[in-house]
């Protein structure tokens, strides 16, 4: 049976564009308005990704750092993270949704338990950022016989025999690193360059979802939508900050928002 991911991937390909994915904290800047977030959102995204807020991030930029300082300031625990995803699931739109954060989080809580609780509150992936080949086989399996993604990462500088490793050992869907930076960083490579780094993945295999995030924009998104999926998240975390600053109310910006970076990969 395909998962839900593979069969969001597949939806966009029939519609002749790639997977919009969207990055919030869990948590950000509360509990029930990071929950509200996310089913204001659904209507334009395809995936979504909730990051669960870590204080020690090692490839999160200034914008996710904000997001899960605020997350944590409130107080988000991993059990409310789990809670915001079992109400979500129950929402009327709700999409694929991707686990994403630390392994010493998911190592405290003990691996079998947290990829048990995944399934039971509708997680449909994972990426854990500091969990890397081949250090990752064993979770791996535990994810797949749980029917859990597990997304593995790649980066420019993944050699080839590495790359093939990888993606031999990969589930559903892989996620390129645009650019060697945190999050959000300014679009260092020109999207050829990018799109040419990432069809050396696909070349090795065609059938393999591979997304692409780091310096996507409202600006840059559109000259990437080649690609299978884009990942948006710094800019959406700026959003919530901007709204915030401005007493605005973050749901309908963010809505605005993803409306928008749909409308442009159409």
């Amino acid at each position: 049976m395909k998962s839900e991911i593979n069969l969001a991937f597949q939806k966009c390909r029939k519609e002749n564009r790639p997977a919009l994915l969207t990055y919030t904290v869990a948590g950000d800047n509360t509990k029930k308005r990071s929950l509200e977030i996310l089913k204001s959102i659904s209507e334009y995204a395809d995936i979504l990704e909730l990051g669960f807020a870590h204080n020690a991030p090692t490839a999160d930029g200034p914008q996710i750092q904000n997001s899960s300082y605020r997350a944590l300031k409130k107080g988000i625990k991993l059990k409310d993270v789990f809670q915001i995803v079992k109400n979500y699931k129950k929402s009327k739109n709700a999409k694929p949704c991707i686990l994403m954060g630390y392994y010493q989080m998911v190592y405290r809580y003990g691996e079998k338990k947290f990829v048990k609780k995944c399934k039971q509150v509708g997680v449909n992936g994972l990426i854990i950022v500091d969990l890397p080949f081949p250090d990752n086989k064993e979770f791996s399996k535990l994810c797949k016989k749980n029917s859990i993604t597990f997304v593995q990462l790649l980066s420019p500088t993944t050699s080839k025999e590495r790359m093939k490793k990888i993606i031999a050992s990969s589930h559903d869907m892989l996620y390129y690193i645009s650019m060697l930076s945190t999050t959000g960083g300014k679009l260092k490579v020109s999207p050829k360059k990018i799109l040419k780094n990432y069809n050396k993945i696909k070349r090795i295999n065609k059938s393999k979802n591979t997304v692409i995030g780091f310096g996507i924009t409202n600006k840059t998104i559109a000259s990437l939508k080649k690609a299978d999926g884009l990942v948006v998240g710094s800019a959406l975390c700026k959003g919530i900050s901007d709204s915030l600053e401005n007493r605005q109310n973050p749901v309908i910006k963010l809505n605005k928002m993803v409306k928008s970076l749909r409308n442009k990969i159409k």
